[in-house]
């Protein structure tokens, strides 16, 4: 199958590239630096270089991969962690789940994708009793608190996602990563281990029906019933390396 991955070098897209590159699937992986094309070829997938917010490129590279489905793993964060710089960051990458996924939706339908799997959080909900399942809101998107950035951008995202005509969207909303490249450990609240997630990933690419997904270890802040029934998802999973 011939896959689009948007944000391929990001933490997840290192780790996924190799499971879909060993499942038979055929990759093509974005990066916005030039500098960064030989990890995405080393890791087994085709690169290109491509800004998520200029729209009639985005298009054009996916265009050309002509992918059946496409793989949302867009972020705008930093390699270290700088509580300093936290609503900076936050902005920033708000603003790429907003403007860049409408790219990158717009650009799937227009190449004819069937399928759309998107990043989101499982940390992001209202508060409410837990376990948090699928079907409950997402935090207040209203003020400048650091929770209601995120909360616009989430939600602007899954509604992209999962309004798109002609495509089935599936949202895949991870728990706080740990592992190599992340900035969280074990102890965090719903924690997910990058290789999970990678994995989670991969079996959304031909399973699945379309919808939300919590995808995060059993701690009691989510339900992933959901997820292990219809994905076969385990939040054990490692890779070998």
């Amino acid at each position: 199958m011939r896959i689009f991955l948007a944000g391929a070098n990001g933490t997840i897209g290192r780790r996924l590239i190799p499971l879909l590159v060993a499942a038979g699937h055929v990759v093509t992986g974005t990066t916005r630096s030039a500098a960064k094309v030989e990890e995405i070829r080393g890791l087994g997938g085709e690169a290109v270089v491509v800004d998520a917010f200029d729209a009639a490129a985005l298009r054009d590279v996916v265009l050309r991969a002509r992918p059946e489905v496409v793989i949302h793993q867009l972020t705008d964060l930093p390699d270290v962690f700088d509580p300093a710089r936290l609503r900076e960051v936050l902005t920033s990458n708000s603003r790429l789940r907003i403007e860049g996924t409408a790219n990158l939706v717009a650009a799937a339908q227009a190449a004819g994708a069937r399928r759309l799997i998107a990043q989101s959080l499982a940390f992001a909900y209202a508060d409410g009793p837990e376990p948090h399942a699928e079907t409950d809101a997402i935090a207040s998107a209203e003020g400048d608190t650091p929770s209601a950035i995120t909360a616009r951008g989430v939600r602007a995202l899954e509604k992209a996602v999962l309004n798109a005509p002609g495509i089935d969207g599936i949202v895949l909303r991870y728990g706080r990563l740990y592992g190599p490249g992340t900035w969280n450990t074990p102890n965090a609240r719903a924690p997910l281990h990058v290789d999970a997630a990678a994995h989670a990933t991969l079996l959304a690419v031909t399973r699945g029906s379309p919808g939300v997904y919590n995808i995060a270890e059993d701690d009691g802040a989510v339900t992933v019933d959901k997820a292990r029934r219809e994905l076969g998802f385990d939040p054990a999973f490692r890779l070998a390396n």
